[in-house]
């Protein structure tokens, strides 16, 4: 378990900032990009969640997938702030590392809310439930999330399955959105030139 006493250190004071082997970089550096950008996803979905509450379980109880999702970001973080090593040091407690039980858990999610969706028309805007429309602003930063994380492991090696994982969220994160939009029914409509004339 992590312990905190201290919440300022000054050690960022001049810009750097420790990764979890305890090497010392930028706080612009992309690995820090890429773990920050997933903090921030992981803070839009706290906001999703101050609209759903805790419902009977039937696979899709949307609190409790996002109450795991939260969870499973902060391993994301953890997975993401320590580098692969060639080889790991036998001494030091091996580094949090994402599961592919994990990436195959969104994907179980996302195919039972699926089922209860209505076929979709068009392209969805962004909104309807103040829950639905925090859900696709947690999608478009995991999606930017994703596009740090691919640019890092074109610079470094990296879990694949923390690649996976931040894929999968925002496909996950587009069909809790429409859960939450009534399966759908309440969805926002893209309609093509309507404002053209």
């Amino acid at each position: 378990m992590v312990k905190l006493d201290r919440i300022y250190t000054r050690g960022g004071d001049k810009g750097m900032t420790s990764l979890g082997n305890g090497e010392r970089v930028p706080k612009h550096d992309l690995r820090v990009e890429a773990f920050g950008a997933v903090d921030e996803a992981n803070a839009a979905i706290g906001l999703a969640r101050l609209h759903t509450r805790p419902s009977e379980d039937d696979g899709t109880d949307l609190d409790a997938m996002l109450s795991r999702i939260q969870n499973d970001l902060f391993d994301l973080g953890a997975d993401l702030c320590t580098p692969e090593e060639e080889e790991e040091n036998p001494r030091q407690r091996p580094a949090l590392r994402m599961a592919q039980v994990q990436v195959d858990r969104l994907e179980a999610e996302i195919d039972a809310m699926n089922a209860r969706l209505s076929a979709l028309t068009s392209f969805i805007l962004p909104g309807g439930s103040p829950a639905a429309a925090y859900l696709h602003l947690a999608r478009t930063i995991a999606r930017r999330a994703e596009r740090l994380v691919t640019a890092l492991q074109d610079a470094e090696r990296i879990n694949p399955a923390a690649l996976s994982y931040i894929n999968r969220l925002s496909d996950h994160l587009f069909v809790a959105a429409r859960h939450a939009n009534q399966d759908g029914a309440g969805d926002v409509l893209w309609v093509p030139g309507l404002n053209r004339g």
